[in-house]
């Protein structure tokens, strides 16, 4: 075999070894994506949220109402889950916001 054929042969073989490592972290990056922007406006509503119950001398076993808590958040509206989810408010005050995407995608406040 030709030094050159060497060469080409170990090239291919690094090559092959690197796509192996990086394809799986690249479908991994595309599927998580969105996560941390997500749980951001999780804890934007959640604040949203304590602060309209604050203001309105609500107990943690109130029901928070959408066009209060609204009106605390930037725009006075929910923002957009960057994944296509939709953020819902918890059942009581004391419950936190979830997004529907948040078992499938891991777009959970911890």
């Amino acid at each position: 075999m030709s030094e050159k054929m060497i060469h080409g042969i170990v090239l291919f073989g690094v090559a092959t070894v690197l796509a192996v490592i990086a394809i799986p972290n690249f479908v991994k990056a595309k599927t998580t994506s969105g996560g941390p922007n997500c749980i951001a406006h999780l804890k934007q509503i959640d604040g949203a949220i304590q602060q309209w119950a604050l203001e309105n001398k609500k107990e943690d076993t109130d029901v928070p109402e959408i066009a209060g808590v609204v009106s605390y958040l930037k725009g006075g509206v929910l923002p957009a889950c960057p994944k296509g989810g939709s953020y819902r408010l918890g059942a009581t005050v004391k419950d936190r916001p979830t997004c529907t995407k948040g078992i499938e995608l891991g777009h959970t406040l911890p």
